[in-house]
């Protein structure tokens, strides 16, 4: 996965230790981060897929973790709704990305989303 080079829990438990997140959230967070982790191929080639004209390495390393979250969310997590985990991603896009962010991502994942409404 480009752009993570550490055990992804390790970063998560240096972020959670400088932020509040109520402990109810911290189990689905850890399962989050476990299915990126574990499905980071299938995800970033599933990401890629759906830009083609943009390399994944080239976007911001705010935009990947947004795009590859989301991707997780969509391809793996069946009690998250699929235009929830894209709304998700559209206001962490809008917070912490760049000007044109959001609209990207939006863009990325509703081809991502179209796609699994019609995957076998």
């Amino acid at each position: 996965m480009a752009g993570v080079g550490r055990d992804l829990s390790g970063y998560a438990d240096e972020a959670l230790a400088r932020r509040r997140v109520s402990r109810r959230y911290r189990p689905y967070l850890d399962r989050l981060l476990e299915l990126v982790a574990s499905h980071a191929s299938e995800i970033d080639a599933t990401v890629q897929e759906h830009m083609p004209n943009w390399r994944l390495e080239r976007l911001s390393a705010i935009d990947r973790a947004i795009l590859r979250i989301a991707t997780a969310e969509l391809l793996y997590q069946e009690d998250v709704p699929g235009k929830v985990a894209i709304h998700e991603a559209i206001r962490l896009a809008e917070r912490y990305g760049g000007k044109e962010s959001h609209r990207f991502v939006n863009g990325v994942l509703d081809a991502v989303y179209q796609d699994t409404l019609v995957a076998p």
